[in-house]
């Protein structure tokens, strides 16, 4: 027992390093790993939204000190997709609907991650234009809701979205992502808390690996890190995981 939670423990420390180098909480990664080893979906979403929260938050803190925030861009999407996040985490999934749901959100998430890796490594580092408000709007409100249901974060789906789009640089959408996974998975945990009062605990253990393996990613991304390679890493254990959530 005391082997297998250290296990986690690393597992989750080197998680949160490699999500954070990229701007991202680490969501998809704490489900995957978690889904792995067998746990219930009433463990994962508020284990995966904790951390996420913590993480995203630490990474917003390191890009913001490197001058990559752009508020005005990252406001529109925040604006629904917050209170949309809360709405998402009040909703509540049974297990035969939820791991379906999250093992194609997996799949579709390592897709993307590879794609943004190829572009990353290939292409220029620049953003052509910053989206229209009402598109903003529309995209924070349906992956905020989306993040909430499933505990996933947000930022996993907006930053290809954003890359894909040309809507900012590569670092400048790692710096948006990690603000609106922050946001998001913190209001979504507040949806949830307040339907299911009495939540699990959980190992500090978890905490303090994810916060030293969030601080050390994110003080790599925000500089000159090649994160292509981290991208398709991800996407490898992306699609294991989502496998798993389909055949486990």
């Amino acid at each position: 027992m005391l082997a297998g939670s250290v296990f986690l423990s690393i597992a989750l420390g080197l998680i949160a390093l490699a999500y954070a180098a990229v701007g991202q909480g680490g969501a998809t990664g704490y489900i995957a790993i978690l889904g792995l080893l067998g746990y219930a979906p009433d463990i994962i979403r508020p284990t995966a939204l904790a951390l996420n929260f913590m993480v995203a938050a630490i990474a917003a803190v390191q890009f913001a000190r490197a001058g990559l925030v752009q508020w005005r861009t990252i406001f529109p999407f925040a604006l629904l997709g917050v209170p949309c996040s809360v709405l998402g985490g009040a909703t509540h999934l049974s297990a035969a609907t939820y791991r379906p749901l999250v093992g194609t959100l997996l799949l579709i998430a390592a897709a993307q991650m590879a794609l943004s890796a190829r572009r990353s490594k290939n292409e220029a580092d620049h953003g052509s234009a910053a989206p229209t408000f009402g598109i903003s709007l529309l995209a924070g409100a349906v992956i905020g809701f989306v993040a909430g249901v499933t505990g996933i974060g947000g930022g996993i789906l907006l930053a290809p979205l954003a890359m894909m789009l040309g809507w900012a640089s590569t670092r400048q959408t790692s710096a948006m992502a990690a603000i609106f996974n922050m946001l998001n998975s913190g209001a979504a945990f507040i949806g949830l808390w307040a339907t299911v009062p009495s939540l699990p605990s959980l190992s500090p253990w978890w905490f303090v690996a994810t916060a030293i393996g969030g601080v050390i990613g994110a003080s790599l991304g925000a500089r000159h890190f090649p994160t292509w390679i981290l991208r398709y890493a991800l996407a490898a254990i992306l699609i294991v995981a989502g496998g798993r959530m389909f055949w486990g």
